[in-house]
């Protein structure tokens, strides 16, 4: 038996998987970020640690004689995410996370000062990724600079928890703007560049390699196996892809949670920077992707919900009732501000073309189809890198809905295939890294593709609507982008 931990932006999941990797139950538990300031997103790690506490006990209730016969536990993460510890492995402070845009300055900086970094570490400097913030927090915070004795991501701190050992993998570290992502090893120029130690750095495994066992306290007080493996695991970008089964060079599949990413798999580094695209180290040996990354997906029609008093799944309901295509509401979905292929930390969500008549279902198909004409910005700024997309799968809490795979199919112009159990790849490719490092099985044998729930062709009609409307979107943040720096 394997157990995957994903912990993610908005939630904790674990996912059991029985030997052959069919899964067995699963449980969730929910947080979200604070927002101290505009622009700003945290998380107090222990939060972290109480909802994987939380779904192991859930598991254990539904489960327990598979968690008592668990081999492995792997691990993925939202990326990222900068967790600063002092000398007893104690959080200094809140993480900063992905969708972080106070280090906008430090990310200028950083790409005016040291313009060869982005070809080593796989992308131009922007706020969200953990360097710029540690420049940050050399300049802004020198007192807690001075208190910390290691960096690592936000799954790698549950390991911790688990092993009482530092670690990272190569595709968490790849997200740190402080990986060279060619030698798959830390850069000590980029360190230096963002103002940070490289004693910081954790040991680096791949994803599938074991990283630890658990220690025998911590294995007792969550009721887990003594000396369970602990495998390095990743960042859910990569390990969705394992759970996709998308390791081969030119598979696609597009991550729609939270935030939101279009992945592509390679099988050498393909530095891009100039095209917002982000050329990262996979969760596998020997393995990198291309991705554009969005900072906003899923996570704005839960912000729409939460405005209008629904849930996302009611605002869906509504929403595809009779869905007519895209009309005279308009929606920015820039919540966070923008990575791909803006660069924008200052963007921002914009509502336009409200009259008497809008409806709760007009604002909600609005918020989806801003969401989707990202994906067709990302699609255009990884061909101009050069790679080129027909069909992609879909994974995330967004792919329970049918509307937004059609509304994405038209945009894109892609056939989306949905995977059974998509809605769980992250923990789902977790639990496959655990079963890995646990039987030194080869990716090609346990990576298997999930079976098809559905393939939703591009409808031309819709297609044809969806081109006319992303004119208007595109000009209405051209419109609107020095306004969002005042």
């Amino acid at each position: 038996m394997y157990l995957g931990l994903d912990c993610g932006t908005s939630g904790l999941k674990a996912l059991l998987t029985d030997e052959s990797g069919a899964p067995i139950a699963s449980a969730t538990k929910g947080y979200s970020p604070d927002r101290p300031r505009a622009g700003w997103s945290e998380q107090n790690p222990d939060e972290w640690a109480t909802a994987m506490a939380g779904a192991i006990a859930d598991l254990r209730n539904s489960a327990a004689k598979a968690v008592g016969a668990l081999k492995a536990v792997g691990f993925s993460g939202q990326m990222h995410g900068a967790v600063l510890l002092d000398r007893a492995d104690k959080p200094i402070r809140p993480a900063i996370l992905h969708n972080d845009g106070r280090a906008f300055l430090e990310a200028d900086e950083l790409a005016r000062d040291y313009p060869d970094l982005a070809q080593v570490v796989g992308v131009k400097p922007m706020p969200g990724f953990t360097g710029p913030k540690l420049k940050w927090i050399a300049r802004h915070e020198p007192g807690n600079r001075r208190l910390v004795n290691s960096l690592l991501s936000p799954k790698d701190y549950l390991r911790l928890i688990l092993s009482g050992e530092r670690a990272s993998d190569m595709s968490d570290a790849a997200g740190t703007w402080l990986l060279d992502e060619a030698r798959r090893d830390w850069s000590r120029q980029a360190f230096a560049a963002c103002d940070a130690d490289l004693a910081w750095a954790p040991p680096l495994f791949e994803g599938s390699a074991p990283a630890g066992r658990i220690r025998p306290e911590a294995a007792d007080a969550l009721g887990l196996p003594r000396g369970m493996l602990l495998a390095a695991g990743g960042g859910d970008a990569a390990v969705g892809a394992v759970g996709l089964g998308a390791i081969a060079p030119g598979e696609a599949f597009i991550s729609l949670g939270t935030a939101t990413q279009l992945i592509v798999a390679t099988d050498k580094y393909m530095s891009a920077p100039e095209k917002l695209v982000h050329a990262f180290a996979h969760a596998l040996p020997n393995r990198w992707y291309a991705m554009a990354a969005m900072l906003n997906g899923a996570g704005a029609l839960a912000f729409a919900g939460r405005l209008l008093g629904a849930s996302p799944d009611a605002l869906d309901r509504e929403a595809a009732a009779d869905y007519p295509g895209p009309g005279a509401l308009l929606f920015l979905p820039y919540l966070s501000g923008e990575r791909t292929p803006l660069d924008d930390p200052y963007a921002r969500g914009v509502l336009f073309g409200m009259s008497e008549t809008t409806s709760r279902a007009d604002v909600a198909r609005a918020v989806m189809e801003g969401v989707a004409l990202t994906l067709a910005d990302a699609r255009d700024c990884l061909a101009a890198a050069g790679v080129e997309i027909e069909r992609v799968g879909l994974i995330g809490g967004g792919a329970k809905s049918a509307l937004w795979i059609r509304m994405i199919a038209a945009a894109t112009g892609f056939t989306v295939v949905r995977m059974k159990g998509g809605e769980t790849g992250p923990a789902y490719g977790a639990a496959r890294l655990a079963r890995m490092a646990a039987t030194g099985e080869p990716a090609e044998t346990v990576c298997e593709r999930p079976e098809i729930a559905d393939v939703t062709e591009p409808n031309p009609e819709l297609a044809d609507l969806f081109a006319r409307q992303r004119e208007r979107f595109t000009a209405l943040y051209a419109t609107l982008r020095k306004e969002f720096r005042r």
